[in-house]
């Protein structure tokens, strides 16, 4: 056995996967990762300073956006440090500890965007099931209320799951299956008993993506049987298309989440590179996605972006 393997077996720190066989190409590959990471923070930034400085969308439906913005700014802030690491060459390995709280991060940032996502569909609930009660029942002191609960659901119920990972022992080759760090990936590599980290880990991927998901499919049920009621036909496609960019923005978290899972356990005699891009496609998709589709969907959001850089020029 090599120095290298013993080290693997022995030692607090993990391998981080880059993108198998191409590694002579990081360079180039760093580049469009690169973009993506840029227009990501650019992206989510300029929702966030638009919807702050421009009074008229001080409201609900924007106040969670900037919820999904500041998420999904995060989610990126959590992961580019060992993606740009390993493409640039001066990354290649992480501490436990490392791991772990980007493992935290990470999975806490899902629940959290899932919540804010669950949060918008009630939102346009209320907007076109609803309307004449919009602003009484979705007040500032509500809608804070709902961003600390969002907050507590999602930093809070993770920490016992987490904290366990550091006590456990790794026996098993210190190889993560991606560019950054996931709770699925640290236990594949203990040898102790880990039975409390699956059914803890399935437990709240079923309290928060499953329900969530069923929850929102549940709104659009009812959104859908309001808005057939409705007489007229203008009427009744003003009403769906306020709902475009949410369902885009939902379609975007949750198949990658779908397709990462598909590929976990049913992808084994699969390529590791096809691991590794949906890993990325699951990390970036969403963060990426969600500014451009606010920004050309939603019109509030796109005449004040227009306006910014009118501005600007």
């Amino acid at each position: 056995m090599t120095a290298l393997s013993v080290t693997n077996y022995t030692s607090s720190r993990f391998a981080l996967t880059g993108f198998p066989g191409l590694e002579i190409y990081y360079f180039w590959i760093s580049v469009p990762f690169f973009i993506i990471y840029v227009t990501v923070f650019l992206g989510n930034c300029m929702v966030l300073h638009v919807i702050r400085t421009e009074l008229s969308l001080h409201q609900p439906m924007f106040y969670f956006l900037a919820m999904l913005a500041l998420t999904d700014l995060c989610m990126g802030l959590s992961t580019v440090h060992t993606v740009m690491g390993i493409l640039w060459g001066f990354l290649q390995e992480i501490s436990l500890d490392a791991c772990i709280a980007q493992s935290y991060f990470i999975h806490g940032l899902s629940f959290m965007e899932s919540s804010v996502l669950l949060t918008m569909s009630f939102d346009r609930y209320i907007a076109i099931c609803n309307p004449l009660r919009y602003s009484s029942i979705l007040t500032n002191d509500r809608i804070l209320k709902i961003g600390v609960a969002i907050l507590c659901r999602s930093s809070m119920l993770i920490p016992p799951v987490i904290i366990r990972l550091k006590f456990l022992n790794y026996c098993r080759p210190h190889f993560l299956s991606h560019s950054f760090c996931l709770h699925q990936d640290l236990i594949r590599m203990a040898c102790g008993d880990i039975r409390f980290n699956s059914i803890y880990g399935l437990a709240l991927v079923i309290s928060n993506l499953l329900v969530d998901s069923v929850l929102i499919l549940i709104s659009y049920i009812m959104i859908l049987y309001t808005v057939l009621s409705i007489a007229s036909r203008e009427e009744r496609i003003k009403s769906l298309q306020t709902c475009v960019s949410h369902i885009s923005a939902v379609l975007v978290f949750y198949i990658p989440i779908i397709g990462l899972t598909m590929v976990h356990r049913f992808g084994k005699h699969l390529s590791p590179l096809v691991h590794v891009l949906m890993g990325n496609v699951y990390i970036l998709f969403p963060p990426l996605m969600n500014p451009i589709i606010y920004s050309i969907k939603t019109q509030q959001i796109r005449v004040r972006i227009q306006r910014l850089f009118l501005k600007g020029t």
